[in-house]
């Protein structure tokens, strides 16, 4: 074990080519989930937490469900969608995702994480004190602008939002192999490589690997608590 942390530590300082474009890609598939699931999201959990419509509370139920949701589940999900025999593969459109490619891996992330930030979101909206709402309105603010400022209000849970977005897809290994299949410069991501590597014996990449995909669920977990105002001693 000592062996495998040795030369993991050297792969990491090394900056050995396959450890770097392990994590490149792994950041690169979680980012861009991250910043359509952001775009989505926020929108829809502002809107549940400030209105009243019909059809609300099935709304508010399937974002709690989708936060629970297995997410190898989902890439099941994805796959059938997207197989040649699926829904959207028998298409046969150019814009729709091809298994076992990146994009495919972004669309499983997407769905892993956009119940996360929606939820997260509406949770932070409606804990904004009411009082505030009505302030802004009474100076004039219109629908859009009172959304903004509520937003702005709860911002820290906003953020907290999205962090705990990306902390739910970086280290998910499930839905990611399902649709990806793990492929040597072109699918292989850190959850991925791990359970590979560890399969062929080779303890020191995926030592590196773990510790790289341990160090960013550290960060996150961090910023998460940093945004709430904790400390490590509590």
């Amino acid at each position: 074990m000592i062996d495998g942390f040795r030369e993991a530590f050297s792969l990491i300082i090394g900056g050995d080519s396959q450890l770097v474009e392990i994590v490149l890609l792994s950041l690169r598939v979680s980012g861009i989930a991250l910043f359509i699931s952001t775009l989505i999201g926020i929108p829809l959990g502002a809107l549940l937490g400030l209105a009243r419509f019909r059809g609300r509370r099935l709304s508010v139920a399937l974002v709690y469900t989708g936060m629970a949701f297995p997410p190898v589940v989902i890439g099941l999900f994805v796959y059938l969608m997207l197989s040649r025999s699926g829904v959207l593969g028998s298409l046969n459109l150019p814009w729709i995702p091809r298994l076992f490619t990146p994009e495919a891996m972004i669309v499983a992330q997407v769905i892993i994480a956009f119940p996360l930030v929606a939820g997260f979101t509406m949770a932070a909206v409606q804990g904004v004190d009411p009082a505030l709402r009505l302030q802004v309105q009474a100076l004039g603010a219109s629908r859009w602008q009172t959304t903004w400022a509520i937003l702005d209000e709860a911002r820290v849970g906003v953020i907290a939002a999205v962090v705990a977005g990306f902390g739910g897809i970086i280290s998910e290994v499930g839905a990611v192999m399902l649709v990806g299949g793990n492929i040597e410069h072109q699918t292989r991501v850190l959850t991925t490589a791990i359970v590979l590597e560890t399969n062929k014996g080779n303890f020191g990449l995926a030592m590196a690997l773990g510790v790289i995909l341990l160090s960013m669920a550290f960060t996150t977990n961090f910023i998460i608590l940093r945004l709430q105002g904790r400390s490590f001693d509590e």
